[in-house]
């Protein structure tokens, strides 16, 4: 089997898909997409032609090791999201050629569904605690809220007083049997995310992400090593070279990996086999689309260190239902396995 063409193709204002198709009829899809950035990673995928046209796609390690390490620069967020969403689409034809989903050639199931958790807002402690109740209506045990923005480098008491009220909020009005992690995004300077973890630890954050920004792991492992609140983070970490040192300097036990930007599929079965050691879990950052949201669900069928799945809020309006040819299935706050060939999915014609 051959490599024949790659197809790019555009749904505003946030998706990018990727066509393989191949000598065999069998095509593959991918989301080669950085936010805000699509045309570039585009643009990245037509420069890796020359290597994949008539290329065998099943050999996707080759394949992905020629894309990554035969150039001189290396990584970065625009290179990899292009290697991560043509490596989906390399496992969509494995998957297809082979009569499996994806999860089976990485080992096979470890759970037969995926507990999910969704993103829930609110610019009061009333509205915050409605809305996480709206949440656990639609089924789901888990959600995300962030801080309010703009927070200053040392912010004042009022502040710090304002978000552990919205958190307490939110925890009286779900419970105790409802999880809830707060991300910060990285937007917040060093002294001062220690006393916000401080302010809302008594009401059992599920985890903190990116407390700090990730580019100094010194700084993060120095913030997780005064907390017993799990520090989350990796949606802007790159292949399993970065996850590393957050791993080695204990920085947190959350890992992220995106599997649209962070290499694909298996890089993600990589760095999570490198956070097994580790005792760390994972829970794959997913802010994207339907093809992104089917490959995350291969993987973490087939992880034994799940931690939880992140929903992006197009699956509950919609959006993403009405790009593909069926639906993922979404029940009692988990998203069913994808029993189909490959990833699960295949784009809408249209």
């Amino acid at each position: 089997m051959k490599i024949t063409n790659l197809e790019t193709f555009h749904v505003k204002p946030r998706w990018m898909f990727l066509k393989i198709s191949t000598d065999e009829g069998i095509v593959g899809w991918g989301e080669p997409v950085l936010e805000g950035r699509a045309r570039t990673v585009e643009m990245a995928i037509n420069e890796l032609r020359p290597v994949l046209i008539g290329a065998d796609p099943m050999r996707i390690e080759h394949l992905w090791q020629t894309m990554y390490c035969t150039t001189f620069y290396r990584g970065g967020p625009i290179l990899t999201s292009c290697i991560s969403g043509i490596e989906q689409a390399l496992w969509d034809i494995k998957g297809k050629k082979l009569s499996a989903p994806v999860y089976e050639l990485l080992g096979g199931r470890c759970r037969d569904k995926i507990r999910m958790y969704s993103h829930s807002g609110g610019d009061t402690p009333e509205e915050a605690a409605a809305n996480a109740k709206k949440r656990v209506e639609q089924g789901f045990d888990a959600i995300k809220i962030s801080p309010d923005a703009p927070v200053e480098h040392i912010d004042h008491l009022g502040y710090v007083d304002a978000l552990a009220e919205k958190f307490c909020a939110i925890r009286e009005a779900v419970g105790k049997n409802v999880d809830i992690a707060i991300d910060f995004h990285g937007r917040i300077m060093a002294g001062m995310a220690g006393r916000l973890i401080d302010a809302i630890a008594p009401y059992y954050p599920m985890f903190v992400e990116e407390p700090v920004l990730p580019e100094n792991v010194e700084v993060m492992a120095s913030i997780a090593a005064k907390t017993s609140v799990p520090i989350a983070t990796g949606e802007r970490l790159f292949t399993k070279w970065s996850f590393r040192n957050v791993l080695e300097q204990h920085a947190a036990v959350v890992l992220q990996p995106d599997t649209c930007h962070c290499g694909g599929i298996f890089e993600v079965r990589k760095i999570a086999s490198m956070a097994e050691m580790y005792y760390a879990s994972v829970a794959p950052h997913n802010p994207l689309g339907p093809v992104s949201t089917a490959a995350c669900l291969q993987i973490c069928a087939s992880i034994p260190n799940l931690g939880i799945q992140e929903l992006p809020g197009f699956c509950l309006n919609g959006a993403e239902d009405r790009m593909v040819k069926e639906p993922l299935r979404f029940e009692n706050g988990c998203m069913l396995i994808p029993e189909a060939p490959g990833i699960g999915v295949e784009l809408a014609d249209d």
